[in-house]
């Protein structure tokens, strides 16, 4: 793991102020919570259940609403726009495919969320668009190494499941990229080999990802930063 000071003015960077967070009926789920993750690392969040990591990972996305503090992109205050146009992809445990789609029209879906696609897109991910969306979308099947584009979902092992909903994720090219616990229905092994990829993956687009995990081993191994969610507060332990 390496660590780094706070991110040059020049270098994007996605910056978390003073998150305050409560549901309806319940204590406060983040008090301040503060963070700052730059383009091309990975921090890492770590605390136990129930300690709000999710909680601030929806914040961030626009998933959920905070009563107050803010989510900035560079000088851009994302938590003022509406979730499609933040640019934050996310990723969860259980990968939310279309079971209905074949593997490349699943990534050709993230093509939508783009803003750099030609107008008359509409329909390709249901296999009524050009080619050249197949052609894109088979280009990030190829950089996360799955090579059955015309599969099911469900022929996929849970690795391979995982891999497409990056690919999907990426298409859509997010400067941001939230990571809840991904690998964690998946065998050590696979864990192992998944994470050191994913990661290289990410710092080589540009993105700064924010990963959720139980696993100290795994922040201290992957992470360029890591954090723990305590008290509702973000607090760098590394």
């Amino acid at each position: 793991m390496t660590t780094s000071a706070a991110p040059p003015a020049s270098v994007p960077h996605l910056a978390v102020r003073g998150l305050h967070y409560q549901y309806p009926g319940w204590p406060p789920t983040l008090t301040g919570a503060s963070l700052e993750v730059p383009a091309g690392t990975s921090a890492f969040m770590l605390g136990p259940s129930g300690s709000g990591k999710s909680t601030l990972l929806r914040c961030i996305a626009g998933l959920e609403t905070p009563q107050s503090g803010e989510v900035v992109w560079g000088a851009e205050r994302l938590d003022l726009l509406p979730t499609h146009k933040r640019g934050v992809g996310m990723l969860f445990q259980e990968p939310a495919l279309f079971p209905h789609l074949s593997v490349w029209r699943n990534i050709a879906f993230g093509l939508r969320y783009r803003g750099d696609m030609p107008k008359g897109w509409a329909g390709s991910a249901l296999g009524l668009g050009r080619l050249g969306d197949r052609k894109e979308a088979l280009r990030w099947l190829d950089l996360l190494q799955v090579d059955r584009p015309d599969a099911r979902i469900d022929e996929l092992s849970g690795g391979q499941r995982q891999r497409v909903a990056l690919a999907r994720t990426l298409a859509a090219k997010p400067r941001i990229v939230l990571l809840d616990e991904p690998f964690s229905n998946l065998d050590r092994e696979l864990r192992d080999e998944l994470g050191p990829k994913v990661k290289a993956i990410l710092a080589q687009q540009g993105v700064a990802a924010l990963w959720v995990t139980h696993d100290r081993d795994e922040a201290f191994r992957l992470g360029d930063r890591v954090w723990q969610m305590k008290d509702g507060r973000c607090e760098g332990i590394a």
